[in-house]
């Protein structure tokens, strides 16, 4: 005989006897479920309005015993298992249905700007007809997503803080008993896991288990809204490789993200330092040993976090001399060709699939990235210009699918065809026509990637004294892994550097010296120093009173070691 099983994730048939006990069957039910179901709290009932009986005192009693006949239909309630959600810092466990947003560890900048209504203030208008104590549809905020006031300022996007609360506002009310989470990880894989009543793909298929039809248009928010350099030196060492040997250069971006005060809850990530990590370069682009950098990123990225510093961007050179003898540079990024390639796009979404951003507010825990890209090229003044970008949530997940890849034309990504491992949807975009009307296209067999692309502003401080470089320097002591230019971290250059300043009474200069982001990956390479002194080193380095810390580090045994060390050299 076959028993229905009405559950929130359709209909389940079980095949059974009618001397069978009700717990097998259930066992079966669970199987069919995926495993996802909290055994504890499973209830059933004849009735969809009445499923309160709970299964646990039934397990022992056989089908016949249940009353239960071919075909009849039983009715299933149940709680997911928490599961482990990986956000980047550490799994967390979720559970399936959440009354209220889900217990992750943010930034604290998504904290900060999360208490915050975000709201436009406007001054009285010609329009008012009220006293000064009062409010009107003419002087009210306005919601930080408001399209006109970002038109007006030529903000092309919407912050995501202020995304979210435009969500959150339609989606749980104020008084709203219950809590739905107003964001979810974008997904297009096909759900090799599905028990739908049908062997899992490439064997079977069924609409729960498949992506829908996939609409790509322009996002209209970003996760962050603009790059800040804290010194003008990072960007001109990390371009003066170029200068000298005319290759390209690969470079990860440290620093922090805060809150941007240019457009309504935004945010900016800001650049305190830059690691390029072992590469071959060549002047139309260079060479990665992935394995490779992977390991050596994973101790930088230790070291970047106890200065209190993360893997915030990426940046790449894609400079050629316009050969006028006058430093001006080709333009090869317009509105005419390309932006980011295809294969840039894939690179960046790449990146932020491996950093997800951590909120509270989506159902798996993450939600996108605010990992950055930024490259340098020529812009249409033939200057060496930086352009910052990110990709959307759309691409992210037609990169993890594998349901795009790079194409011949730059400005075009190719889409992948359906094999045993992908199921590759229908892909569409929406462009306007010669007649000024918006229409849907069929995106195979490529689509243009500026359907992915989300653009980013960036800049330097204007104001130095309030928003301090938490590094004095960026220039003086070489970078690593630029051997191939004749520049390589030893002690001589260490020497070099530091000596004259280890040696003096001059805590300033000391400090100046040591204050490099560069130099402290190096010392710490050497491995001399013990984890207290090294410590000091970078309190010392890093924080405004350095007297005390300097003069701890400059009397430890591993200091003095180092010193003489350099002495000998």
């Amino acid at each position: 005989m076959i028993v229905r099983f009405r559950t929130r994730d359709g209909m389940q048939r079980i095949s059974c006897e009618e001397n069978e006990s009700f717990g097998s069957v259930i066992e079966q039910l669970v199987g069919k479920l995926g495993g996802k179901v909290d055994v504890a709290s499973l209830t059933v009932g004849e009735k969809q309005g009445e499923v309160n009986e709970p299964v646990a005192g039934l397990v022992d009693r056989s089908i016949g015993d249940l009353g239960l006949k071919h075909g009849d239909i039983v009715y299933v309630s149940y709680q997911e298992k928490p599961r482990k959600v990986d956000n980047g810092l550490g799994s967390v466990a979720i559970s399936g249905s959440t009354p209220e947003p889900l217990n992750v560890k943010e930034l604290a900048v998504d904290e900060a700007l999360e208490k915050k209504d975000g709201l436009i203030p406007r001054k009285r208008s010609s329009l008012c007809k009220h006293g000064d104590r009062a409010m009107c549809e003419y002087c009210s905020p306005l919601p930080p997503w408001d399209k006109e006031y970002h038109k007006e300022r030529n903000i092309k996007h919407i912050s995501f803080h202020s995304y979210l609360k435009r969500l959150n506002e339609h989606t749980n009310k104020a008084n709203g008993s219950s809590y739905i989470a107003p964001l979810s990880q974008c997904n297009f894989k096909i759900d090799k896991k599905c028990r739908n009543g049908h062997e899992p793909w490439p064997r079977g298929i069924c609409s729960k288990c498949q992506p829908s039809a996939i609409t790509l248009q322009q996002q209209e928010f970003r996760m962050v809204d603009h790059v800040e350099f804290q010194r003008s030196d990072i960007i001109n060492e990390f371009i003066q490789a170029w200068r000298e040997t005319g290759t390209q250069r690969f470079g990860y971006m440290y620093g922090t993200y805060q809150e941007y005060d240019a457009t309504p809850l935004g945010t900016k990530a800001v650049v305190e330092g830059i690691f390029e990590p072992a590469q071959h370069d060549e002047q139309d682009g260079l060479t990665l040993d992935v394995d490779q950098v992977s390991q050596e990123m994973q101790k930088i990225d230790s070291l970047a976090e106890q200065m209190g510093l993360q893997r915030i961007g990426l940046i790449f050179t894609d400079l050629s001399d316009a050969g006028f003898g006058d430093g001006s540079v080709l333009c090869k990024r317009h509105k005419d060709s390309f932006f980011l390639s295809s294969l840039e796009i894939i690179m960046a979404a790449k990146h932020q699939v491996k950093h997800p951003n951590v909120s509270k507010f989506s159902e798996q825990g993450i939600f996108s990235s605010k990992f950055v890209t930024c490259v340098v090229s020529g812009n249409l003044e033939s200057e060496i210009d930086i352009a910052s970008y990110q990709v959307s949530t759309s691409a992210e997940a037609l990169v993890e699918a594998d349901m795009i890849s790079g194409c011949t034309h730059p400005s075009m990504a190719y889409i992948n065809d359906t094999t045993s491992d992908r199921y590759v949807p229908e892909i569409f975009y929406m462009k306007g026509n010669e007649y000024g009307l918006t229409v849907k296209e069929n995106a195979k067999p490529a689509f243009p990637v500026d359907y992915l692309l989300v653009s980013l502003t960036h800049g330097f401080p204007k104001d130095t004294t309030e928003n301090k470089p938490l590094f004095t320097t960026a220039a003086g002591f070489p970078w690593a892994n630029r051997q191939a230019m004749g520049k390589s971290q030893d002690y001589r250059e260490l020497k070099r550097y530091l000596l004259s300043a280890a040696n003096g009474n001059d805590l300033n200069s000391l400090h100046d010296k040591i204050s490099n982001f560069q130099l402290l990956l190096y010392v710490h390479s050497l491995e001399v120093l013990s984890s207290q002194e090294w410590s000091l080193l970078i309190t010392a380095a890093t924080t405004k009173d350095y007297d005390h810390s300097i003069l701890l580090l400059t009397s430890s045994p591993g200091w003095q070691t180092l010193v003489m060390i350099l002495q000998q050299s």
